[in-house]
């Protein structure tokens, strides 16, 4: 899987009219996700087409994957990065055993190894960068935590694991978006919605840029938009919730 590039900074709202006015920083993944509803239907997408992609995953070999990390040795903070989203465990303790304190390095948008094991959903990876010393805090340069990494792509056995070990389930990107929304977001979240609404410490009140909430979003999104009655008129003081 590749990272998911998304930069929630834009706090706009489309125009009435025809067209949309968009900053300098426009970004095109969370229109996507918080104005789908505004795509015409059969609208053909410009993204590439993965699907190769996906088949040469499927078909590599664990030849491929160590010339692969033979490649990177040299540097092995890029390694450990790699290794966590390819669910390369041994790598990932080899490395660490080496080195602990590369258990929080980062990429070129900030990017550490627990953010890309959360996205991948690599739970055996996610246990040992955590026992390692990993900052469960971190954020990208978009704000995001590992546990929206986690949330966005419905990996919930690692957002349980996150929770547990103090995640913050109320934390917002610069776009304002907690993991709630990025969960709302998704169309096959009824695990992780209930996950994260079950929490005592949630806050399905909070506002994005875009002055959503996370049942906003998911009354456009989701089928399980339902799933907030649990939380409905609760508060974080009652002992109820």
């Amino acid at each position: 899987m590749e990272k998911e590039k998304v930069n929630d900074d834009n706090d706009g709202k489309p125009d009435p009219g025809n067209s949309l006015d968009f900053s300098e920083q426009f970004n095109q993944l969370e229109l996507l996700e918080t104005h789908r509803h505004l795509i015409p239907t059969g609208t053909q997408s410009v993204w590439a087409d993965n699907s190769d992609e996906d088949e040469d995953q499927e078909q590599r070999t664990e030849e491929w994957f160590q010339l692969q990390e033979k490649k990177m040795e040299k540097d092995p903070s890029k390694l450990l990065l790699w290794a966590a989203e390819q669910n390369r465990l041994t790598t990932v303790r080899k490395l660490l055993s080496e080195k602990a304190t590369h258990v929080n390095t980062r990429d070129e948008d900030e990017y550490t190894p627990l953010h890309r094991a959360a996205y991948s959903g690599h739970l055996d990876v996610v246990r040992e960068l955590i026992a390692q010393g990993a900052d469960v805090h971190a954020v990208t340069v978009d704000g995001w935590t590992p546990l929206h990494s986690a949330c966005k792509w419905n990996n919930t056995r690692v957002a349980s694991f996150l929770l547990q070990h103090d995640a913050d389930i109320n934390a917002q990107t610069k776009g304002l978006l907690t993991p709630l929304h990025l969960a709302a977001g998704n169309r096959d979240s009824k695990d992780i919605l209930e996950l994260l609404l079950m929490n005592r410490y949630i806050n399905p009140g909070l506002r994005s840029k875009l002055d959503e909430t996370a049942l906003d979003v998911a009354r456009r999104m989701s089928i399980y938009h339902y799933l907030f009655e649990i939380v409905e008129g609760c508060t974080n003081s009652s002992p109820q919730c």
